[in-house]
């Protein structure tokens, strides 16, 4: 991961695992154990869950810009079924309050969806990177299309 994955990363894992913290001590006053169990696999699913992506896109950006989307869609499928098995899987297991799991696995989202944002705006890299051209731009267009290198 390079160090602007890594910085972006960071500011979107660090306010998460935060607003966790804080929610499984909420749910753990309010419904001890159980909602403290709740809130903490709540909050394990939301940074696993994004943290998979960020990882898979960076490698993926590393390897070729062009396999970006593509990575990005398949991991993203792949985390959507094994979030369907793992809430099926978690509809018959006690000893953890699904309210608490539920409330801090929204919260944590909209907290990483905001700081990732919030980092991703403040940050001083260009998306852009201009190119310098070694073809004149009167030839670039005088050149047939499709015929441009």
């Amino acid at each position: 991961m390079q160090e602007h994955d890594a910085r972006v990363f960071r500011g979107a894992a660090i306010p998460t695992a935060i607003v966790g913290s804080i929610a499984m001590v909420v749910a753990f006053a309010m419904k001890g154990v159980p909602g403290l169990i709740g809130a903490l696999v709540g909050t394990l699913l939301v940074v696993a869950f994004f943290a998979v992506s960020f990882v898979v896109v960076s490698w993926a950006g590393r390897v070729g810009p062009h396999l970006m989307f593509p990575a990005a869609m398949a991991s993203y499928v792949l985390k959507i079924v094994l979030l369907g098995v793992l809430l099926a899987v978690l509809r018959d297991v006690g000893g953890f309050d699904r309210m608490a799991f539920g409330a801090t696995a929204i919260t944590g989202s909209l907290v990483w969806v905001g700081a990732h944002m919030r980092a991703m705006a403040t940050d001083r890299r260009p998306i852009i990177e201009e190119t310098d051209s070694a073809e004149p731009e009167s030839a670039a267009r005088s050149a047939p299309a499709g015929r441009r290198s």
